[in-house]
């Protein structure tokens, strides 16, 4: 029976109140392993237990849950060890069993490990090997499902490379190969060694099918054949086990051994949507109901649940009664005993957000009533982090609040200091002050530590990170991080305790850890894992400059280095609760630009220059940073198409002659081409160099004037040098180019511009450029659309970017394939289109292009001052859509 909450008893003259109490003993743990493994004992050793009853239900696994980090391996050893005898804690004590021979077989399912179907099935057989005699069913049909799937890799080789060969030594390979010369000399097969599998395998199906005499020990198990004459694939290899239970019923009594097989990690088997390797290792259970199965991992099984038939083989709580949650049942931590029935469904540690909904529900209630409403259980579950104490205090605090009015969800918005002096009593000194350190951080590592606390060693942080509440994340930028309600709280609620920090406390520590997350990055420079330290210390740097008002410092630095690349992962840190808009400092300023930045890739672009001109003004930033603002607030401004107020910007920034002055000119160049002047454009361009992207803005020059050959060159030169340099974004910008202006001259070369295209944007967040490849998409496939819902979409989402650059060549892109159509009217429409986004004056020349396109007259003067004069322009621009069509022709 579930325990009862004396505490929540006696605090509330309410009578009519049921508490459940939650027990954390890992003793219990223990107690509840060795219970059912005693029952399972009981159960296999009853003369009416049939290894080959495939209806009957099961019984013979246990499942401990718990969220990362909870000891939930470290159980999984324990089990390992007391079961074997080796390494039982003394409180335990002995087993309840006597007599019967336990062999526990621990296998790691984390995607760590590579552990996959294959290897389970073999490590069970591996650590069967032990028995010291051949399982004959078993061997036959996985040795033909060996030489079937790995004709060229001997299964020795294999067993010793993945270590089963050393865990449970070398005897299965002999085993084996006695079991098939002993079936062999049963069929009257010549030569033993020598036999072919297929030849074995065939006769001995034979001989099963006429039951002869010589196979008879065999022929008792009723689907050996059936196993034999199936495919040998990885399907068939999850039916197998069947043969291993059958082998193990059949030992004599001296040698009866019951496996015990520990499945551990095992959230990394699947998700709720991909089950695959979840049914196969089910099917393993289901068919060895003389094994028993501890299964550690981090959300309970599922597989007692009706709504999973035909995801799963075998569902429903009649299959699997013992992982059915009975209705009453109080999820416990670490619960010493299953809460009523015959449970096996076990939580460890912290809850699951349904598991803690779900503790609350059923923690207090009254006739069967969840006393604590939904909504206030929201908000405990989301301040918990899961942790079971945080909810046992929220629940005392509901019943404190409830003597005097009705609780509201906002009397749970709240930390518990209790909590502090729980986490930090059996701490030394030197362990809580890197404790409170480490508290400013997201995550850390040894060094980080060790620097941000100011101790002169590194002892206490390596004792700290040994403890259950520091999590690790081995794949992190930096592996450790603190429980997130113990931080939560450590940073905001009451401290009470006798070493508790000042304010001036919590700043100096501030200072020593950006100082150290700098340090960091400095020393890491910019290969190997920079990209990745240098965004990782910027977040985690600018939270602490701007919530204790920290001098720039390293980040000023930083932040160049950050938009250096034009990869724009998210940068900006959480807001801090209760923070009024404004900025008050200059972190605060540079976390508003640089989250601007990374955010314009997916906001519309006067979004952007809005949050921009607020840094601008607000006259927080350095001047060099400030010259950043400027300048992006003027790229922002061109996007719109307010090319006057951009200019400006980018005049400001090219005379002040800093970081950005190439970029600003650049900036004007592009400005300058967009209102058609392109001579001014083009010897603006050749005087950039490298700094100013002079190949790019060259082939953007270029392009406009059908000169795509010369333009395709520019761009990739300007690639090429952009990888020299090792800027991404700058390299996927100018292959994104490239595709688009091959797709007009060649759609089967553009295919594989295209593609690389596609490949150099991975991982980057280039709004603008994306957009760009498909466009060129759409032109590749100019002429031969199915229709035209994809540029409808395209230029849906060119005006929810604010990019009217891209919303042109999108018109430019639609009017090439109508005119290579011969379609008029629509060549017309686009035309009257392009006018509208012309209306400021700039690019106004995609008209022209467009009536160069479709052979028509232009109404009035060319809008543009052309390199080489509006014929040269009109004929190629004219040349490309009959080649177009001269393809098509060719092609039909």
């Amino acid at each position: 029976m579930a325990g009862r909450d004396l505490r929540a008893l006696f605090s509330t003259n309410d009578r009519g109140l049921e508490a459940g109490e939650a027990f954390t003993n890992r003793q219990m743990q223990w107690e509840l392993v060795a219970a059912a493994l005693s029952e399972h004992l009981r159960h296999t050793a009853d003369a009416a237990f049939d290894v080959e009853d495939l209806e009957a239900p099961r019984d013979n696994v246990l499942a401990f849950h718990g969220v990362g980090g909870i000891g939930k391996t470290t159980l999984s050893r324990k089990l390992e060890a007391a079961l074997a005898s080796a390494d039982r804690p003394a409180q335990w004590g002995e087993p309840t069993w006597a007599g019967e021979r336990i062999l526990p077989v621990r296998i790691d399912l984390s995607r760590s490990a590579g552990t996959d179907f294959e290897q389970l099935v073999l490590t069970i057989r591996a650590a069967l090997s032990t028995l010291g005699r051949p399982l004959p069913a078993f061997d036959v049909a996985l040795r033909r499902y060996w030489e079937q799937q790995h004709p060229a890799e001997p299964l020795e080789e294999y067993l010793r490379r993945g270590g089963l060969a050393g865990r449970f030594g070398k005897a299965l390979p002999q085993q084996m190969q006695s079991a098939m010369a002993d079936v062999a000399q049963a069929l009257l097969l010549p030569g033993t060694v020598g036999t072919a599998i297929g030849q074995i395998t065939g006769s001995l199906v034979r001989a099963l099918r006429e039951r002869r005499q010589t196979v008879r020990a065999l022929a008792r198990c009723a689907r050996l054949a059936d196993l034999l004459e199936a495919e040998p694939d990885v399907e068939a290899l999850s039916f197998y086990p069947h043969l291993l239970a059958w082998e193990l019923a059949q030992l004599p009594a001296d040698k009866r051994v019951t496996p015990v097989i520990l499945l551990d990690t095992f959230e990394d088997v699947g998700d709720r949507t991909h089950r695959d390797l979840e049914r196969f290792i089910q099917r393993v259970v289901w068919l060895m109901p003389n094994a028993f199965f501890v299964v550690t991992g981090r959300s309970r099984l599922q597989w007692a649940d009706p709504a999973l038939q035909g995801q799963l083989d075998y569902t429903g709580p009649i299959a699997w009664p013992g992982l059915a949650a009975p209705a009453s049942a109080i999820p416990a931590a670490r619960a010493a005993v299953a809460a009523r029935g015959r449970g096996r469904q076990v939580l460890v540690g912290d809850f699951s957000p349904e598991d803690c909904d779900e503790y609350l529900a059923r923690r207090l209630s009254r006739d069967g009533r969840p006393l604590i409403s939904g909504e206030i259980r929201q908000v405990i579950t989301g301040r918990s982090h899961g942790l079971p104490l945080y909810l046992d205090l929220s629940v005392l605090r509901f019943l404190e609040i409830r003597r005097t009015r009705e609780p509201v969800p906002a009397d749970f918005d709240h930390d518990f200091g209790a909590l502090i002096a729980r986490t930090l009593s059996d701490l030394t000194p030197d362990e809580r002050h890197v404790l409170r350190s480490v508290s400013l951080l997201d995550a850390f590592d040894l060094t980080v530590a060790t620097a941000a606390s100011g101790l002169p060693h590194e002892a206490p942080v390596q004792r700290l990170i040994e403890r259950p509440f520091v999590r690790e994340n081995v794949f992190g930028l930096w592996p450790y991080h603190l429980h997130g309600l113990i931080r939560s709280t450590i940073r905001s609620a009451d401290d009470a305790t006798d070493d508790r920090w000042t304010d001036g406390d919590w700043r100096q520590a501030a200072e020593r850890a950006l100082a150290a997350l700098g340090n960091q990055w400095i020393a890491a420079g910019t290969t190997g894992q920079g990209r990745m330290l240098l965004v990782g210390c910027l977040r985690q740097g600018l939270t602490l400059a701007r919530d204790f008002g920290l001098e720039l410092g390293w980040l000023a630095d930083a932040a160049w280095a950050y938009v250096s690349d034009s990869v724009w992962e998210p940068i900006a840190p959480p807001a801090r609760p209760g923070r009024t808009d404004g900025f008050e400092t200059s972190a605060d300023a540079l976390v508003e630009l640089l989250a601007a930045l990374a955010r314009r890739q997916r906001e519309h672009r006067s979004v952007t220059a809005s949050r921009l001109a607020a840094v601008t003004v607000s006259g927080l930033l350095p001047a060099d940073l400030d010259e950043m603002g400027v300048y992006y607030l003027a790229k922002a401004h061109r996007d719109l198409g307010d090319s006057a107020a951009s200019r400006r910007g980018m005049q400001l920034v090219a005379d002040g002659g800093g970081r950005l002055a190439p970029a600003a000119r650049r900036g004007l160049a592009h400005l300058a081409r967009l209102a058609g002047d392109f001579p001014t454009a083009y010897d603006t361009a050749r005087t950039l160099g490298w700094a100013g992207r002079q190949h790019r803005v060259e082939g953007d020059i270029l392009w406009p004037h059908g000169d795509m050959d010369r333009a395709a060159a520019a761009y990739a030169a300007a690639r090429d040098q952009a990888e020299q340099h090792g800027v991404a974004g700058e390299r996927a910008t100018s292959q994104a180019q490239r595709a688009l202006v091959m797709a007009f001259t060649d759609p089967t070369v553009a295919d594989d511009e295209l593609h690389l295209a596609e490949q150099l944007l991975t991982g980057l967040d280039l709004r603008a450029t994306s957009l760009t490849v498909k466009i060129a998409a759409l032109v590749r496939d100019a002429g031969t659309l199915p229709g035209l819902e994809t540029a409808r979409d395209l230029r849906a989402e060119t005006r929810d970017a604010g990019i009217t650059a891209a919303e042109a060549v999108l018109e430019l892109a639609l009017a090439f394939h109508h005119a290579v159509l011969g379609e008029q009217d629509k060549v017309r429409a686009v035309i009257d289109r392009l006018h509208e986004l012309a209306r400021t004056g700039d690019y106004a020349y995609y008209a022209d292009i467009v009536h160069y396109m479709g052979g028509l007259a232009l109404p009035g003067p060319a809008s543009a001052r052309w390199l080489d004069g509006a014929d040269a322009v009109r004929n190629r621009w004219h040349d490309l859509v009959q080649t177009r069509r001269a393809r098509l022709g060719a092609d039909g």
